[in-house]
């Protein structure tokens, strides 16, 4: 059964709206796009190049399709491993608005969307990956369907903006696994599920 890992890049307040230009995503008049580009390095290079490389498939929403089925057919290079594992692995599209979806290997979910994954989660392969899709997050949250959480966090705060975690997102306990730190001061983190929250009291 695949786990489904899900891979953000994250400001200090959690924002993971439009990271990587101005016109990515404007929704809600967001005005800060582009917010990563400062603090990419070699370091966030290769471990975003490995994330993407060590996926079985990928599990996309809309918008995220229409960005990466726009770009990355384009990148025909045989030594791009990025391009090679999304061009060639299966991608299932999780849209209540598309009605078909044309890029290689790619599948559409539609209809009882938490049927259908339950039903990818029943498939072999070991990993399922997200890349951005905000809104398919909160789904996934709201259905306790994450099974880890790797997350490139970014020195800068922006104050608003769509964020990872959401209203419906059920508790539940991480264990760190792996941390790296950056030259430019970003971090990644891997974080796999560790049962429920436990609660205590601090000091007297």
């Amino acid at each position: 059964m695949p786990k489904i890992i899900a891979n953000a890049f994250l400001t200090l307040d959690g924002v993971m709206q439009a990271p990587g230009g101005p016109d990515e995503d404007r929704e809600g008049g967001f005005l800060h796009g582009g917010w990563q580009a400062p603090y990419v390095d070699d370091v966030m290079g290769r471990l975003v190049t490995q994330g993407f490389a060590d996926a079985d498939g990928f599990l996309l929403g809309r918008k995220t399709y229409d960005i990466f089925a726009n770009y990355w057919p384009k990148v025909t290079d045989p030594d791009n491993p990025i391009a090679t594992a999304l061009n060639s692995r299966p991608k299932y599209v999780v849209s209540r608005s598309l009605e078909g979806v044309s890029w290689n290997n790619s599948g559409l979910i539609k209809g009882d969307v938490i049927a259908e994954l339950r039903k990818l989660r029943e498939q072999p392969g070991q990993t399922l990956q997200t890349w951005g899709s905000t809104d398919l997050l909160q789904t996934l949250h709201r259905y306790d369907l994450i099974d880890e959480y790797r997350l490139f966090i970014f020195p800068v705060v922006l104050g608003s903006g769509k964020r990872l975690f959401g209203t419906g997102t059920v508790p539940l306990a991480l264990k760190q696994v792996e941390a790296v730190t950056s030259s430019k001061g970003a971090t990644y983190h891997r974080f796999e599920r560790s049962g429920k929250p436990e609660y205590g009291q601090m000091g007297p």
